[in-house]
């Protein structure tokens, strides 16, 4: 059989990052549309809305199943899976106005957020070990710098061309996305053994289902409704739990994912995504409320998202950074950072809310250390797990962060509802409730750096040899192809 020659790594780390970040956009791409698609679709907002619920449940769910199947049956074949099914949803949603439609075609771009966790793990795979800390930092930072850059990007198109021409944009780059895996990235040797958790897959999805339907749903849908939702999770949790730790090839390792330097570095990752998220949120609406609310700059959609910018700008150029940061005085440290720099951008936003600079500055710093954090995760999880569980347990870390965006969301947006003024007959979220915003936003980061503190220090960094990089007790099986 003959091999193909190993690419350059900055050739390998160039096509990963594109992928994720046209993943990443293509998850928020829809959001300045939001505004618009009841008229398009002829539907009510409560409908409408499941573009963006259907998002985050696709994704949560398929990124640690993807996860470990790419452990299990290469991460580079998984990883054209999901970059195959952003290609299917992006032609879905360009192709018809009918929400049933856009929906399936949401469903189907919500579960490439997988490419992400793939691609750390095929780059800790395939790089040298000293290429390892910075290159994952750059791919893990795709998430929020595709985020940052897809709205204002969504914004222009909205405005100035036909609606469907986002998606075939993202169709096309998908496409590219595809051809580049197949001509640069190599298959990873490594493998872990086992069959694949068919019921751990079951388990895990329902009781996500029923937890981010409950969380994304608490505005919309009845009490009796959520109560019955809350109550699913409760159950199926433990139960699942119970398998996880009894069956020989789980589909989450738990007691791996119970060691300190794990559970301490996901919580932190939930509460890192919570304290993303709420920038975002507030910074788009913030700027585009009505002058009579006295606070309010009345600006346009194209003027919110480009208030987004500099974030990103921020983010592509921290993550190099960060991840000096890391090999000099190790990620737990960098993490900390990151959120007390997260925390004093919020402190910031509560005195900026007047003027579009006060506004970008704030959510600027924000997005910088928001880099720096998504930097930091991928390499404490790295230095925690076996390297045949490495796309698992990043899908994991990956599914935290998605979990606290939705919390988020759901706090935001009720914070925004019920703390409001009128005048008139209008009715628009008062000053306060922004601030409101901030300053949960703000205790979100500062529990993180708190959290921080709780994850043990390693005694030597980097953790990754010559070998490969196995880290801790390896309870799996390697076999190399």
């Amino acid at each position: 059989m003959t091999v193909r020659p190993a690419a350059h790594p900055r050739l390998i780390l160039a096509a990963l990052a594109f992928c994720g970040v046209l993943v990443s956009i293509s998850q928020t791409i829809v959001v300045p549309l939001l505004p618009e698609l009841p008229g398009i679709t002829h539907s009510p907002a409560s409908d409408v809305s499941w573009l963006i619920t259907v998002t985050l449940l696709t994704g949560a769910v398929f990124t640690p199943l993807l996860g470990r199947a790419g452990d299990m049956y290469g991460k580079r074949r998984v990883l054209l899976i999901a970059l195959s099914s952003m290609v299917i949803g992006s032609l879905l949603c360009a192709i018809s106005a009918n929400l049933t439609v856009l929906i399936v075609g949401r469903a189907f771009q919500g579960a490439a957020v997988a490419v992400v966790p793939l691609g750390i793990s095929i780059l800790r795979d395939e790089l040298p070990p000293r290429r390892v800390i910075p290159s994952i930092a750059i791919m893990s930072s795709t998430l929020g710098i595709g985020a940052a850059f897809g709205i204002p990007a969504a914004t222009l198109v909205v405005e100035y061309a036909n609606w469907h021409a986002m998606f075939w944009i993202n169709l096309g780059l998908g496409l590219l996305d595809i051809v580049l895996v197949l001509l640069i990235v190599p298959e990873s040797a490594v493998r872990t053994s086992g069959r694949f958790d068919i019921v751990g897959a079951l388990g895990l999805s329902a009781f996500l289902v029923c937890f981010l339907l409950a969380v994304s749903k608490t505005t919309a849908w009845s009490t009796s409704t959520l109560v019955i939702l809350y109550a699913v999770t409760v159950l199926l949790i433990p139960m699942w739990g119970w398998y996880e730790l009894r069956t020989r090839s789980p589909l989450v390792d738990l007691r791996v994912s119970a060691r300190p330097a794990v559970l301490f570095t996901n919580l932190g990752a939930l509460l890192i995504g919570f304290a993303f998220y709420a920038n975002s949120l507030s910074t788009a609406q913030l700027v585009q409320e009505p002058t009579w609310t006295g606070y309010g700059l009345g600006e346009s959609i194209v003027v919110s998202g480009l208030c987004l910018l500099p974030g990103g700008v921020a983010m592509v150029l921290l993550s190099p950074l960060s991840a000096r940061i890391s090999n000099a005085r190790g990620p737990r440290f960098t993490l900390g950072i990151a959120s007390v720099l997260m925390a004093a951008g919020y402190v910031v936003r509560l005195f900026t809310s007047s003027n579009v600079p006060g506004i970008v500055i704030g959510a600027t710093v924000v997005s910088a250390g928001t880099a720096v954090a998504y930097s930091a995760l991928p390499a404490l999880i790295m230095h925690a797990v076996p390297v045949t569980e490495t796309a698992a347990a990043n899908g994991l870390n990956t599914l935290m962060r998605t979990v606290g965006q939705a919390i988020c969301s759901t706090i935001v947006a009720t914070v925004l509802a019920n703390v409001t003024i009128a005048s008139a007959g209008r009715v628009a979220p008062a000053l306060s409730a922004y601030r409101i915003v901030f300053v949960i936003a703000g205790l979100a980061a500062v529990a993180a750096a708190g959290l921080v503190l709780l994850i043990p220090v390693r005694r030597r960094e980097p953790a990754y040899e010559a070998t490969g990089g196995v880290t801790g007790d390896v309870t799996s099986e390697v076999t190399r192809t």
